[in-house]
């Protein structure tokens, strides 16, 4: 073996040589994630890390064999140069994956401990869209370091970037003014995940539309208006614009209804049956109702019942529910007080024509 390996050209065997010490490099990278793997077998998020980061990881040991052997071995100049570049970009390239991987496993570790299905679910809506915000934002801060890295190991474009530098006032101006949209979604969205105007799965009236929040991106919101239609808006437009947050700080709401009647329906009756609709529907929650007369015409009273519920949803269903029933009550109980219109007509008083 030895008399072989004599016999070989020496950049042969060294190249030999390093591509054995990146196989080593990377059975002991591995062997390492299966050790930490069984030690940390109880603690899930960590075995969750470590298999998201192992495809990036796996590649990071290897590359760094390689920058790091290739200028030793006795290639011609513009290979050796060649090689040592590609190995260079791809090890930029790996770490930054690896970057990537470890923001992704570190939002889906956080992500677990605040589960969004249950009733008051306020504080994990609000952690959910911290995350995708600045997971996003972050993800886009590193593909920009990573491509800007890389684009330094090339001569040219350091000496370009040189070169431009004296005119940078001229250019970052006119940069400034093409990307100001982008810049300011962006600014709006590091607003939004810390201001909080918006979380996931938040009620709000926009453009005359009633839905969800469902995502949150970087430059744009989409909202899922009740008829599963999407809104799709700038996400500077909850930063510039008036909407409605129906569950800002709480899902619960109250809930009108308003019924017409006649003058004479008695009132006191009409809000004892208001109290045994909501009683009997399972969709009060027991904090507030009323029922007021708060206007009058010259033909009908107006009736307004207050209910609360727990969240939009159930407050839109139990208005339904308790329209249904008043009406039905008023038809069933005081049907001669349903709104009506009179007519007074005057005796006929005037002597009869000839006959």
């Amino acid at each position: 073996m030895h008399r072989i390996l004599s016999e070989l050209p020496g950049w042969t065997v060294a190249l030999v040589t390093l591509g054995g010490t990146a196989v080593a490099a990377l059975a002991a990278q591995q062997a390492v994630v299966r050790i930490l793997r069984l030690l940390l077998r109880r603690r899930e998020a960590d075995v969750a890390w470590l298999m998201r980061t192992n495809g990036p990881a796996s590649l990071i040991a290897p590359l760094v064999v390689l920058v790091v052997g290739l200028p030793l071995v006795p290639l011609p100049t513009a290979v050796r140069g060649a090689a040592h570049h590609v190995a260079s970009l791809a090890l930029i390239a790996a770490v930054g994956w690896l970057a990537t991987r470890s923001l992704d496993a570190l939002a889906t570790s956080i992500g677990r401990r605040f589960p969004t299905d249950r009733p008051d679910n306020l504080q994990a809506r609000r952690v959910h869209t911290q995350l995708r915000l600045l997971r996003r934002i972050s993800v886009v801060v590193i593909v920009v370091i990573v491509v800007s890295l890389m684009l330094m190991t090339f001569p040219g474009v350091a000496r370009l970037g040189t070169t431009l530098f004296a005119s940078a006032g001229v250019a970052g101006l006119v940069i400034g003014i093409a990307a100001r949209p982008a810049l300011s979604n962006l600014i709006a969205g590091i607003q939004v995940a810390l201001a909080e105007p918006i979380r996931i799965d938040d009620v709000v009236v926009v453009e005359g539309e009633w839905g969800w929040i469902e995502e949150i991106g970087t430059t744009y919101v989409v909202v899922r208006v009740w008829d599963l239609r999407r809104l799709v808006l700038p996400i500077t437009y909850f930063i510039e614009q008036p909407f409605q947050n129906w569950t800002r700080t709480t899902a619960d709401l109250l809930a009108t209804v308003f019924v017409y009647a006649d003058y004479r329906l008695p009132v006191q009756a009409a809000r004892e049956e208001l109290h045994r609709i909501l009683q009997a529907s399972g969709m009060w929650d027991g904090k507030a109702w009323g029922l007021q007369v708060t206007d009058a015409d010259r033909h009908t009273v107006q009736l307004r019942a207050l209910m609360s519920a727990p969240d939009s949803s159930r407050a839109w269903d139990l208005r339904c529910h308790v329209r249904e029933k008043l009406i039905e009550f008023l038809q069933r109980e005081y049907p001669q007080h349903l709104p009506r219109t009179r007519v007074e007509l005057e005796p006929d008083t005037g002597s009869a024509g000839p006959g």
